[in-house]
């Protein structure tokens, strides 16, 4: 992939993923790569309804500074049986260096069996821009004001 918005990822695939591949998009203009499963080929996990899961992915990775990666479900493991990230997005740090792992959820009604090698999840790279906090004594006002969940109606 190249273009103006390439980011360079470093990523270390680690032993236990030696045979895998690494993260890839699966479409030319796909906005996240996707994530294989870890887990060891003779001791697939089974995620039973309602139950939940940390799935190793294999690698580390180095993100550039002023970028985040952002773990996201899958919409075809949620679709067909339920299965979605807990914690979404989830959110790797630039700093991070440790093995990424995936949260996963059943939410379906039947127990979900993960795999070696199985696409769990989407890694998408996205900037970030750091706050500057600037304490006040009041903010200024807005239509909206202090209305929080549902207060701007559903039409």
């Amino acid at each position: 992939m190249s273009g103006d918005y390439a980011v360079e990822l470093k990523v270390v695939r680690l032993p236990h993923a030696a045979d895998l591949p690494l993260p890839r998009y699966q479409s030319a203009l796909a906005a996240g790569l996707d994530l294989f499963a870890a887990v060891a080929a003779g001791a697939p996990v089974e995620i039973a309804p309602g139950a939940r899961a940390l799935i190793p992915c294999g690698i580390a990775i180095a993100l550039p500074a002023g970028c985040e990666g952002q773990v996201r479900p899958r919409s075809g493991l949620a679709a067909r049986h339920g299965v979605t990230v807990l914690n979404a997005p989830g959110t790797i740090d630039a700093d991070y260096r440790g093995e990424i792992c995936v949260l996963l959820v059943n939410l379906g009604a039947e127990t979900f069996v993960v795999g070696r090698g199985l696409r769990i999840a989407q890694l998408v790279i996205a900037p970030v821009r750091r706050a500057l906090l600037v304490e006040a004594t009041s903010l200024e006002p807005t239509a909206r004001a202090a209305g929080g969940l549902g207060s701007t109606g559903l039409r």
